[in-house]
């Protein structure tokens, strides 16, 4: 399904999009915002794994400047970026950020909000607003802190650090390095690990993880609870012993 400024792929258990802006170097603009909104809908309401990439060889160049320059004190209380990545990084399932080339500004706060990031050997990642005369206000000041710690988030966002694909790779920004023809199916891989998982448990785990830690243990209490119930976790762990008893058998019979 194309549209202006997304590609959209829906399989049965997950949905590749692709930011399609290449002119601009996928840079973030309203129309791609209000896309990827539509998109979030969508999977609030049916939940599946989201694979996000760029096209032509730039994942996302960061917020349109074109826009971005008239814009004033109502849009920035606005959150424009903000209430997005909030959004993508609340989506009930995992998220997979595939980067190649330039993650941004913007473009990087995206990659930031999502569950895991793979990058190409020829990605750079960065945060360069305060060159711009503004602060990477979409989720870098707490975000980037969280994921490679305090003086590398500074160095990033107040020195002008951009990271190479090595880099990322040794801070744990993302977890894997690919060949750029090899991006999507790395992508596709992690997906099938996560999809191995009971999506129930799985919708459960972000929930725990996304809490304040002040609501633990009570909030894996309630989740527990729920899944307890559940006729997939009864499936699931009655295939596990029926499996371990098979291979203690088919180890006993070896002996």
């Amino acid at each position: 399904m194309a549209q202006a400024s997304l590609s959209v792929e829906e399989r049965s258990d997950r949905v590749h999009i692709v930011l399609n802006r290449p002119e601009s170097r996928n840079s973030i603009d309203q129309g791609m915002i209000d896309e990827l909104h539509a998109v979030c809908a969508k999977l609030e309401s049916g939940p599946k794994v989201l694979v996000i990439s760029g096209a032509g060889g730039t994942f996302a160049s960061g917020a349109d400047i074109r826009q971005m320059i008239d814009r004033g004190r109502t849009e920035a209380l606005a959150g424009i970026n903000t209430t997005l990545f909030q959004r993508i990084a609340a989506l009930p399932m995992p998220v997979i950020a595939a980067i190649d080339g330039y993650a941004l500004g913007g473009g990087a706060e995206l990659a930031y909000a999502c569950d895991f990031r793979i990058a190409t050997t020829r990605a750079k990642i960065g945060n360069p607003e305060a060159g711009l005369g503004i602060i990477a206000g979409a989720g870098a000041t707490w975000r980037l802190p969280e994921l490679v710690g305090e003086p590398v988030a500074k160095e990033i966002l107040l020195a002008g650090r951009v990271l190479t694909a090595a880099d990322a790779l040794e801070l744990r920004l993302v977890s894997e390095v690919v060949e750029p023809a090899g991006l999507l199916d790395a992508a596709d891989a992690l997906a099938d690990r996560i999809l191995n998982y009971d999506p129930d448990a799985l919708m459960a785990t972000k929930r725990a993880l996304a809490a304040p830690r002040s609501a633990h243990p009570q909030v894996d209490l309630d989740e527990q609870a729920i899944l307890f119930e559940s006729d997939a976790k009864r499936a699931r762990m009655t295939a596990f012993l029926n499996k371990r008893g098979q291979n203690k058998k088919t180890a006993e019979g070896e002996e």
